[in-house]
């Protein structure tokens, strides 16, 4: 049978690849430039780890919970946010400039995969790359001498990882809003199996096509979700809601 939802395959997305990029040049950023007695190098390691490994895990289960998936991109972002804030003060504690987000260096850093695709006459992006092979595009900042430039390049990649997040968990909340979570949405085909297994095979013109099993909505006609109650005497009962949920309020008991 096969899975209701896919899960999985963070190792090509933008966000995986850029917080293994922060991951990595974190690490060896402390073994260089922080002194190894202080927790400040565990702070920021365990910091960047997370941001990595929290997107990997909210992936996998990305099959059985939409909201687990959800929570734990969260704490991917939250983790980096705090990493950003132990660059930044780095630079702040040792009078050293933080680089303004126009400026020529901060915009030499965003530019890399706009250059790389440039420099490529067949279509190319970075998520085709190995690590290295991206480390190596970003090498002129994170392989350098001074501290200040290193610092102020794990900035940018930091600003774009969380950006890369945000549009990652806006698209969920509102795949979340419209079809619904998982126990929704297996709930759906649940219903929809038992239906047609009671309906007689002659009268199903495409067994594919389960569209007719499902209500239209009472206000606006558009298609509805089966939904449970979270609060309320009905909390618990399922139900069947309208997809365009808040514009449309349509519901109808099951």
């Amino acid at each position: 049978m096969k899975k209701l939802r896919p899960s999985g395959g963070y190792r090509d997305t933008c966000s995986f690849q850029t917080a293994t990029l922060i991951y990595d040049s974190t690490v060896w950023f402390c073994e260089k430039f922080v002194d190894s007695r202080s927790r400040l190098v565990d702070q920021m390691v365990q910091a960047a780890r997370s941001g990595r490994q929290n997107i990997a895990e909210g992936s996998r289960a990305s099959a059985t919970s939409s909201q687990t998936e959800l929570r734990l991109l969260n704490v991917a972002r939250a983790s980096l946010e705090e990493l950003l804030l132990d660059y930044e003060d780095f630079l702040r504690h040792r009078r050293l400039p933080q680089w303004g987000p126009d400026s020529p260096d901060a915009s030499a850093v965003r530019r890399v995969p706009q250059e790389f695709r440039k420099s490529h006459s067949d279509p190319a992006d970075l998520t085709d790359l190995s690590d290295q092979q991206r480390w190596d595009l970003y090498a002129h900042w994170l392989d350098h001498a001074d501290h200040s430039v290193r610092a102020n390049a794990m900035i940018c990649l930091i600003h774009q990882a969380n950006f890369l997040l945000d549009r990652q968990i806006g698209a969920l909340e509102r795949q979340f809003v419209e079809g619904g979570g998982y126990s929704e949405q297996l709930a759906t085909a649940r219903l929809a199996h038992r239906v047609e297994k009671k309906m007689n095979p002659a009268d199903l013109a495409d067994r594919s096509d389960r569209s007719d099993l499902i209500p239209t909505c009472p206000q606006c006609g558009g298609a509805m979700a089966l939904r449970t109650a979270k609060t309320g005497k009905n909390a618990g009962q399922q139900f069947w809601g309208c997809a365009n949920y808040p514009d449309c309020k349509g519901l109808l008991k099951i």
